[in-house]
C-alpha cells in the first residue's frame, strides 16, 4: 500500500527531475544557509618561531595568528597565503589543512599552517594590523584564544617531527 508520505515522496522527486542544472542549484542555495568561511594559519619561520598579529579591530584577545576571509573562486590555501601577504608582505610555502570548525550562525573556520618562503622585514597592513612579531612556543601571550593555541601547538609538533 502506498503512504500519503510516500506519495508526496514520489511527487518531490518527478519536481526535482524536472528542474534541471541552475533551476536545482536555486533550489538547494534558496533552501540550505548562506555562510562565509574564514580561514586561520599557524605561520612559521625558518627558527620555528610562530608569526602573531596584533589584530586592530579584535576586541578582548588582539593577538593571534594571521587570518581573513575566503574570496570567490580562492582554495582555503590561497586564502592564507594572500592574507599573510597583504597584512605582513612575507610568502608562503607547504601550506597545510589542520582542521575545520562549524555550528556557527553565517561561517565555517578552516584552520591552516605554513613556512615562511624566506625571513624577511615585515611590512604590516596598518589598518589592520598594529604589531606583528615572532614567537616562540613558550612565550605566547597569555590572553591567545585557546583555538589558536590549540592550532600552533598542533602544527608545531609537526613542523619538528
Amino acid at each position: 500500500m502506498i503512504t500519503p508520505h510516500r506519495l508526496a515522496v514520489r511527487a518531490a522527486e518527478r519536481v526535482w527531475r524536472s528542474l534541471r542544472g541552475k533551476a536545482q542549484w536555486r533550489v538547494l542555495w534558496l533552501r540550505h544557509a548562506t555562510f562565509m568561511i574564514g580561514v586561520t594559519g599557524a605561520v612559521f619561520d625558518s627558527r620555528g618561531r610562530v608569526l602573531l598579529l596584533r589584530h586592530r579591530f579584535w576586541a578582548g584577545c588582539p593577538w593571534g595568528p594571521p587570518s581573513g576571509y575566503v574570496e570567490r573562486g580562492e582554495t582555503f590555501e590561497e586564502t592564507l597565503q594572500r592574507e599573510v601577504r597583504e597584512e605582513t608582505g612575507l610568502e608562503l610555502t607547504d601550506v597545510r589543512h589542520r582542521f575545520d570548525r562549524s555550528g556557527f550562525r553565517l561561517r565555517v573556520e578552516v584552520y591552516l599552517s605554513g613556512r615562511l618562503v624566506s625571513d624577511g622585514p615585515l611590512r604590516l597592513e596598518e589598518d589592520e594590523i598594529l604589531e606583528a612579531r615572532f614567537f616562540e612556543l613558550d612565550e605566547l601571550p597569555p590572553d591567545l584564544r585557546p583555538i589558536h593555541r590549540d592550532l600552533i601547538h598542533q602544527a608545531h609538533a609537526d613542523l619538528t617531527s
